[in-house]
């Protein structure tokens, strides 16, 4: 039994993911994305489906598409050497540190919101009482 590998379009993609074409055009120009071709017409693989949702999310996180391209190309090479691992160890330690200190900083937030939702309640049920 042949083994077919589930593939993809570009409006498949654009729709799951709730992008543009041009946004996966622009990701393919940049590397992150290599979708094969049939005359014009792209042909997605569940690689670049996967690469597609971790580009999503590490832009979500605050990753630049040049450092989710480097993160793509060092995990990819087909002879990692030593300096390419330290490299993409240390990448992986100063982003999950940023992340971590963003995660603070919103923990931190969200007590003030919560904080100041109380007191204008409170104020609030001052006022209605008199």
């Amino acid at each position: 039994m042949p083994n077919k590998e589930v593939t993809y379009s570009i409006s498949e993609l654009a729709h799951e993911f709730e992008i543009t074409p041009r946004t996966l055009r622009h990701y393919e120009e940049l590397g992150l994305l290599t979708p094969k071709r049939k005359g014009n017409t792209r042909i997605y693989s569940h690689k670049d489906k996967f690469r597609l949702a971790l580009t999503i999310r590490g832009k979500r996180l605050g990753f630049s598409l040049a450092e989710m391209r480097e993160l793509f190309e060092l995990y990819d090479a087909e002879h990692r050497s030593r300096p390419q691992l330290h490299s993409m160890v240390a990448m992986i330690a100063e982003k999950r540190a940023s992340l971590r200190q963003q995660q603070e900083d919103i923990e931190k937030v969200l007590a003030e919101l919560d904080a100041a939702d109380i007191k204008a309640r409170e104020t609030l049920d001052k006022i209605k009482q008199h």
